[in-house]
């Protein structure tokens, strides 16, 4: 398949720059994948379209403050995003985004907070990042918290007061260097809401790297080569899942992280097992799922690998139908966007 096939225009003004005020607000475009029948929605009225038996999955990855500003020892300044811990032996060691790339090379020293953070580049990757060691006068993940700022998304331009509105309210794991999104609509109000249906939640963790949102530059889609995210899926929540579906039940997975952690360790039988360890797996049309039966997603960008997956969750011609339908409804679009539900 050609990645234009996965595009359409979106008018720049329904890309969501702010959260909505309450995060149970935002809107749900309900989608029947057997017959491309659509339904308005708010998010709070999910527990109305769940039934007892079901079982949500949902991603606690907890996203970093990961992007630093600071200069260069020589002048300058400079701007690093932590993507993914490489070492923490003696100093911490990880994998980054840089800028300016042309002026931060292997050697460079940077200095960030005046002084209370330092790091040297050690070493450059095949796609453009930079190993970088970090020396902190005190506890590190402290200083990240009190100088680092949320990575939020290149089209996202408007300032984010609260940085956890970037947050799920259930997120407890850190390391992502991107929310998992769908997951922002939910309260702990409304969680308590679908537990009382008889609904099962259960938790993975997935670190989100900004690869996943790295664009698809090559023409056939088949050709494109994912990063490689960390995952874990414990004993209880293979359990879970695997219980409720022998019982009838759907497992839901609530985002495109959720669902690839579960499909990557998903037996041909639909079985789940548990599982820590990196995934890139790519899904696209053609790809047959084994164990996801629903999603909650938000609406993505396009030509991109998350508009892939849905389009292989429910076809790519519904999905093309359902955004041109949000875009017509004034739908919220993106990380702060609106939601879709896939049943």
């Amino acid at each position: 398949m050609n990645r234009s096939d996965f595009h359409f225009d979106l008018p720049e003004e329904l890309i969501a720059q702010v959260p909505i005020e309450r995060r149970e607000q935002s809107r749900l475009l309900c989608m029947d994948r057997s017959s491309g029948e659509t339904a308005h929605r708010r998010f709070f009225e999910l527990p109305e379209l769940l039934q007892k038996g079901d079982c949500l999955v949902l991603n606690d990855s907890r996203v970093m403050p990961a992007r630093l500003l600071g200069t260069r020892e020589t002048g300058g300044a400079a701007e690093i995003v932590l993507l993914r811990e490489v070492s923490a032996k003696k100093e911490p060691v990880w994998l980054c985004l840089v800028r300016p790339g042309r002026k931060i090379k292997t050697g460079t020293k940077l200095i960030f907070g005046g002084g209370e953070l330092t790091a040297v580049v050690t070493g450059e990757t095949d796609g453009g990042n930079r190993i970088i060691e970090f020396k902190c006068c005190g506890d590190f993940p402290e200083a990240l918290e009190r100088l680092g700022k949320m990575p939020l998304p290149p089209y996202i331009r408007a300032e984010l007061k609260d940085r956890e509105r970037y947050q799920t309210v259930y997120s407890r794991e850190s390391g992502s260097a991107a929310a998992p999104t769908a997951g922002l609509h939910f309260t702990r109000e409304l969680l308590e809401a679908i537990k009382a249906l008889g609904v099962e939640i259960c938790f993975i963790t997935l670190h989100v790297g900004l690869g996943t949102f790295r664009p698809v530059k090559t023409d056939e889609i088949e050709k494109h080569k994912m990063h490689a995210e960390y995952f874990i899926i414990s004993e209880e929540t293979a359990e879970t899942v695997n219980r409720a579906r022998t019982n009838g039940g759907r497992a839901i997975a609530v985002g495109t992280t959720s669902c690839r952690a579960l499909e990557s360790c998903a037996e041909n039988s639909g079985k789940v097992t548990a599982f820590s360890g990196f995934t890139d797996i790519f899904i696209y049309p053609g790809y047959e799922f084994k164990c996801v039966d629903g999603l909650i997603t938000n609406f993505h960008l396009p030509e991109s690998t998350l508009i892939m997956l849905v389009s292989a969750f429910s076809g790519r011609e519904l999905i093309l139908r359902a955004y041109d339908e949000a875009i017509k409804e004034r739908y919220r679009f993106f990380s702060f966007g609106d939601a879709m539900l896939i049943l």
